[in-house]
């Protein structure tokens, strides 16, 4: 009582001001220990995506923390996430050349734009094996992906075949953009697109923005899941791919669409997404 007469407090001020800070180390507590059950699924999973995942969860507790203060938090237990830059050529220009069909247009439904890529995964040892994928551009949702040890087309055509299988049997006109790989302008593979009127477009030679929305997501891939972690073998790869993927797809919320899944919103469970708008000039940096 006379400590706090000497700082001109109350003393019912002094308790209610320990009560507020230990309900708020008992937020920060149970928020680390979220934190940590959810990237144990999603081991690098940004702050922004991790508060909107945490806040119903914590809401259902009857506790809460802002956005500052989350941010705090993981930046004090070293949780922030670091990215990390790594660099490895997959792409082999072939001869075919597809115009860019993407320049100038507004993407508003799934099913519109098909975008795709190569990466590669690496194996003790010195030795690698190559993820091939295809995303649906709108709803950021991968439709269909492939393991390989070499980077023969099979890859690619494997993977785009797992993508028709989804397709509906009356499907609105679709464009599939590609680079200039030789996967992507092999003859099989330009015969599969042909055979389901799937229109073929591939961006400018040397412009590395032509293709960013499927490098993004294998950016994602690498940089949250730890797809850039050397695999023992390559029987490992494929499952711990598609467990990756299948978070990607149902249990990661995507800023681009207002954090919904891109699962949700391929399906149409969500449909209050806005739409995507490619700039009309080649060389301007998209920037979603």
């Amino acid at each position: 009582m006379q400590i706090c007469a000497l700082f001109g407090i109350s003393r019912q001020a002094h308790y209610q001001r320990q009560a507020r800070e230990a309900a708020r180390q008992g937020d920060a507590t149970v928020t680390l220990e979220l934190v940590r059950q959810i990237r144990r699924q999603h081991p690098r999973m940004g702050g922004r995506k991790l508060l909107d995942k945490l806040t119903p969860m914590l809401a259902a507790q009857e506790r809460q923390i802002g956005r500052d203060r989350f941010f705090d938090l993981l930046r004090d237990t070293d949780l922030l996430v670091k990215r990390k830059r790594t660099y490895r050529r997959t792409t082999r220009p072939g001869f075919f050349r597809a115009p860019n069909r993407l320049l100038g247009v507004c993407i508003e439904r799934p099913n519109q734009v098909w975008v795709c890529d190569i990466t590669y995964l690496e194996l003790q040892g010195l030795r690698f094996a190559y993820l091939f994928l295809l995303m649906d551009l709108f709803s950021r949702c991968i439709i269909g992906w492939q393991v390989s040890s070499s980077l023969a087309a099979d890859g690619a055509l494997l993977g785009l075949q797992m993508a028709l299988l989804g397709l509906p049997d009356h499907p609105q006109p679709l464009i599939h953009h590609s680079d200039h790989g030789i996967q992507y302008t092999a003859q099989r593979y330009l015969d599969t697109l042909h055979a389901h009127h799937i229109l073929p477009s591939m961006g400018a030679v040397g412009n590395c923005y032509d293709n960013i929305y499927a490098e993004r997501v294998i950016g994602s891939l690498k940089n949250e899941y730890a797809l850039d972690r050397p695999f023992a073998s390559l029987s490992q790869v494929s499952p711990a791919v598609q467990e990756v993927i299948r978070l990607y797809n149902t249990d990661r919320p995507h800023l681009s669409l207002r954090m919904a899944t891109p699962y949700e919103v391929y399906t149409g469970v969500v449909t209050d997404v806005p739409s995507l708008v490619i700039p009309p000039d080649p060389l301007e940096v998209p920037t979603s």
